[in-house]
This record gives C-alpha cells, sequence and structure tokens, in this order.
C-alpha cells in the first residue's frame, strides 16, 4: 500500500468513527453512483442531509463503466458507488479509492411494458427477430450481467438498441419502445404499474454486489467516509431493503 493510500485509509477510518459517534458534518459531499442506484441514492441522500443538516449531498448518476472513467480522469467527487465489483476494483487498483466496502446486492429481471404486449415468456424470446429487444451496452455491469444470463440460457439475442445504462433502457420499456428488456429487479420494482417483470431461473441469473468507497481525491473526505458509514448503517441498509436490494 503507498504512503498516500495509507494516509487516506487513516483518514477515512476517522471519519467512519466519528460518524458513528455522531460527530458534526458539514460542507457538499459529491457522490457518483450507479443509474441503478437512483432512487436508493435519492433516499439516502436525503435523510443523510436530514441528520446532518449543514451537509448538502449531490448525486450523480450514471453507468458504473462511465463513472470509473470520470473519476480515473479526475473529475472532482467525494465517494463511488458502483452496481458491481469489477468498475470498483479499478479505481481502487488506480489508487483512486480506499477499500471498498459491499452495501447492496441485487439480481437481473426481463423486464416488459405493461401488460407484455408482445407476450414475453423468458429468455429465449430474446432470439426473436421480430421483437424490439434492449440490453444495456456491453462495458456496462447490467449490460455484461445480461449476456451472461443470455449465453447460460443458450440464447444469442436479437438486439435493437445497446442504451448506456440501466435507466435509459428502463425508460423504452416504460415507453413502449421496446418490447423487452433486462435489468435489475430493483429497476422494475422502482417503474411501477409502467413496466413488468418476468423472472429469471436461478440458475442463468447473476448476483450482483454493489460497491462503495470514499475516493482518494476528495473534497470533503470527513464527508465521504460519514456518508460510506451512514449508507453501512443500519439506517442505510433498511432504507436500501425498502428499494428492494438485498444485503451483501
Amino acid at each position: 500500500m503507498t504512503h498516500r493510500r495509507m494516509q487516506l485509509t487513516a483518514a477515512v477510518c476517522a471519519a467512519l468513527l466519528l460518524a458513528a459517534c455522531g460527530a458534526d458534518v458539514r460542507g457538499s459531499i459529491t457522490v457518483f453512483a450507479a443509474a441503478s442506484l437512483t432512487d436508493a441514492f435519492e433516499e439516502l441522500g436525503s435523510a443523510f442531509e436530514a441528520t446532518n443538516p449543514e451537509v448538502r449531498v449531490e448525486l450523480n448518476f450514471a453507468a458504473s463503466s462511465a463513472l470509473r472513467e470520470q473519476i480515473l480522469a479526475g473529475a472532482p467527487a467525494d465517494v463511488f458507488a458502483s452496481a458491481d465489483e469489477s468498475n470498483m476494483a479499478q479505481v481502487v487498483e488506480a489508487g483512486a479509492a480506499t477499500e471498498p466496502s459491499p452495501f447492496a446486492a441485487n439480481q437481473l429481471q426481463i423486464a416488459v411494458p405493461a401488460n407484455n404486449p408482445a407476450g414475453v415468456t423468458g429468455l429465449s424470446d430474446f432470439a426473436d427477430g421480430d421483437l424490439l429487444i434492449g440490453l444495456c451496452a456491453e462495458e456496462v455491469p447490467c449490460g455484461r450481467f445480461g449476456r451472461e444470463a443470455l449465453a447460460a440460457a443458450g440464447v444469442t439475442p436479437a438486439i435493437d438498441t445497446n442504451e448506456p445504462d440501466v435507466r435509459s433502457l428502463l425508460t423504452k420499456l416504460r415507453s413502449g419502445d421496446l418490447d423487452a428488456g433486462i435489468v435489475y429487479r430493483t429497476d422494475v420494482l422502482a417503474a411501477g404499474d409502467a413496466v413488468e417483470g418476468i423472472e429469471i431461473p436461478a440458475a442463468q441469473n447473476v448476483d450482483a454486489r454493489g460497491s462503495i468507497a470514499a475516493l482518494a481525491a476528495a473534497d470533503n473526505p470527513g464527508g465521504a467516509g460519514a456518508f460510506v458509514a451512514f449508507v453501512l448503517s443500519a439506517e442505510g441498509r433498511e432504507i436500501l431493503a425498502s428499494q428492494g436490494f438485498g444485503a451483501p
């Protein structure tokens, strides 16, 4: 571990301890979070601000892979919350983050517009060239995981669109522009009545584990550590569970 990483880890550990003791936290905290975490982190941010009235949580949502590249390019951020462990590992290996903590678990689900007008029943329908099929782009966690599930089912998908993140894909499913797509089960829950979910068999599904860490270039390392501690706290886990996320 480099001297800089050791200093950062010590600072974050101190921040976690202070947060646990209810220390005062101030200023702005910029959180880069995966698009699939949108609803959960909006609620987490609001709850954290309510507990810390002199804090403002700024949220930036995008695909985990896009956020990784922004962080490695020097974009200003205090916390990174990834939908998978792979993108987080690359940030850590580059020395841009402390050791991460798993904070949530998710699985895939087939999503179709309300009332399922195309009559989709399972992954085999993704090979039907007459259907409008969408996936997340291959470099995005939900796109990589979706392709893994299809490969496990022996299906070569007839893809009509590769979306930049899971919420872009969900938008096209909500509007009926697509007949089916593969998203996270939490996204189906977030879409309400506009989208229906179809289960993917366990043998073909993928377990996605979200990972969170304070960043080395954090302008507010104390706030970053406190926010990470809050996400990992009992209250944070309760919020995540209410949004459909499982324990990591």
